[in-house]
């Protein structure tokens, strides 16, 4: 079995582009995961296995948020599972690009794993909300549903769009010449909408309303972050029924 400087080596020249990522994925999150992934290499484990231990750390985590009462020791806990999680998400993905071992049950699991955790952590911020806070107005407890609203049809669009550009991209000629390189202003702008960033947000858990005020601002930044997907998806979809 090759050493772990060799896999790191290795895992570096499979990565994915960088274009459209946010810094934290980049230079957190996506490091972090190749550590994981030479890791779970040198254990013989499989991308599979590793979804499954991304997901037990992710909802080990959004259940803590509903069922214990808020305090700052359970912000860093749940922040730092929630960050482990991720960095797992990363790393199966990774793994499966090194090994060769990838294939659509892997993809249906984690995109499986990943929707079940945006529709869980909302959930739990409303428990939470519902159970532990002392709420200024009971109108609050419709922000957790508009953030678990925006959150789904992001990833569902998202997702869609993906299928449909690869069944287009098998009818239409692809463009000739290099692709853009990634855009830095970009990468610094979709910062708010990463969802490593989003979970810095639970380490106010133990400041009820800085928990709340920056659980709002985040859903106002990703409802502005839906439009503007939703409407740049549309027009790229259209632009390949044209071409």
């Amino acid at each position: 079995m090759s050493g772990t400087g060799t896999v790191l080596r290795e895992l570096r020249g499979a990565q994915k582009s960088s274009k459209g990522v946010s810094l934290y994925s980049r230079y957190v999150n996506r490091p972090a995961g190749r550590l994981l992934a030479a890791g779970a290499y040198r254990a013989g484990l499989s991308p599979n296995q590793v979804t499954t231990i991304s997901a037990l750390f992710t909802f080990a985590s959004i259940a803590a948020v509903g069922l214990v009462e808020p305090s700052w020791w359970l912000g860093v806990a749940v922040y730092a599972g929630l960050a482990v999680g991720f960095a797992f998400d990363s790393a199966d993905g990774q793994l499966a690009r090194l090994t060769g071992r990838g294939g659509p049950d892997g993809e249906w699991l984690d995109h499986v794993v990943d929707c079940a955790k945006m529709i869980l952590v909302h959930s739990a911020v409303l428990i939470s909300f519902h159970r532990f806070g002392a709420l200024p107005g009971e109108g609050w407890l419709l922000l957790p549903l508009g953030f678990l609203f925006v959150a789904v049809l992001t990833f569902c669009a998202g997702l869609l769009r993906e299928q449909l550009g690869r069944a287009a991209a098998r009818t239409v000629p692809a463009a000739k010449g290099p692709g853009a390189p990634a855009s830095r202003f970009r990468a610094v702008a979709l910062l708010p909408a990463d969802y490593g960033v989003f979970c810095l947000v639970f380490l106010l858990l133990g400041a009820p309303g800085a928990f709340r005020a920056g659980y709002a601002a985040l859903a106002a930044v990703h409802t502005v972050f839906l439009v503007a997907f939703l409407v740049k998806w549309f027009r790229e979809l259209k632009a390949l029924r044209a071409g």
